[in-house]
């Protein structure tokens, strides 16, 4: 890659959070905390759908891989982000700051496809019950997720190309906390209004458009729910969606805010606390959004326990 006047450096320094050393200690253990609550509350999730064959149904198996995809994701941002806090170089190799951004946009654009393909499966549940089985089988479902996840690693394979190959300049600084969009166009020496042209073209049809079809789907949910006489039946169909619904808010709110503007109204440091929630707050809320009033989730999580536990008992017993 060339460097236009300035620069042969292959590396980026990543300023994360300005301030004493003593809060970036503390950061580290608030964030680190928050990691392993993530990665555990995702993790369970996994776990439970896998071996609790009450959770064989496809509203669950999105909800599985949905899971994987978070622990993925944070796994790309919080170690690095960890790390940096303890270490006053934070440098970063080009090599690595690309695979960062790649593997970012990759898992973030395929769970943005998944929480639409989620979206059609209530819809679809909700809306067309007596033909929900025969439409939303095992091998449909495959395919429409694998095509979700392909789709999120192509287009962050051109999204990464198109940035790394613009000409950076001698400064190397990235005000963020990992290697992201909008930083990364700051540092570019050449004009970048046709690159800019481009991210907001593939962003609005990574986040636009199934944020949309996600808001449509739920106008005709919100309608066959009103539909039903009883008043149980309502209460059961809402709840059913409302975790979803939440979490596609959170989700495509805090990305819309920050990549579907022009890159004069950027402001990195608002950009850089947004990241941060969405980055790590919101992973580690899913879990607990869908499981804390899910009778289905807590049910599992019962008889997993309740099976380990007499496991235990009877290897103790043997011994």
């Amino acid at each position: 890659m060339h460097r236009q006047n300035n620069s042969t450096e292959d590396n980026f320094i990543i300023l994360g959070f300005n301030t004493s050393r003593t809060l970036q200690f503390a950061l580290f253990a608030l964030f680190l905390l928050m990691h392993l609550l993530t990665l555990s509350g995702n993790l369970a999730i996994v776990v439970l759908t896998l071996v609790d064959p009450a959770l064989h149904i496809p509203m669950y198996f999105f909800l599985c891989n949905l899971s994987f995809i978070e622990v993925c994701y944070t796994l790309v941002i919080v170690p690095q982000m960890l790390a940096n806090f303890l270490d006053k170089s934070r440098s970063v190799s080009l090599t690595a700051c690309a695979a960062q951004m790649y593997f970012f946009i990759a898992f973030g654009g395929s769970e943005c496809f998944l929480l639409a393909l989620m979206a059609y499966d209530r819809y679809t549940a909700i809306c067309n019950p007596l033909r929900y089985t025969l439409i939303m089988n095992k091998n449909f479902c495959k395919k429409i997720l694998a095509i979700a996840c392909i789709s999120g690693f192509t287009i962050s394979l051109g999204l990464t190309t198109l940035i790394f190959s613009l000409p950076f300049c001698s400064s190397h600084n990235i005000n963020h906390f990992f290697c992201d969009i909008p930083p990364l166009l700051f540092l570019a020496c050449n004009d970048t209004h046709d690159k800019e042209v481009a991210v907001f073209l593939v962003c609005t049809m990574i986040l636009l458009i199934p944020f949309l079809l996600i808001l449509i789907s739920y106008v005709f949910i919100a309608h066959s729910i009103l539909m039903i006489k009883c008043a149980e039946g309502r209460k059961k169909a809402f709840s059913t969606c409302a975790a979803h619904l939440i979490v596609a808010i959170l989700h495509y709110g805090c990305a819309i805010f920050i990549y579907i503007r022009p890159k004069a109204s950027y402001s990195l440091n608002e950009d850089k606390l947004v990241s941060l929630i969405y980055t790590n707050v919101t992973p580690m809320m899913y879990p607990m959004i869908y499981s804390l009033r899910n009778k289905e989730v807590k049910g599992a999580l019962k008889r997993l326990w309740e099976k380990t536990f007499i496991s235990m008992e009877n290897k103790q017993m043997k011994h």
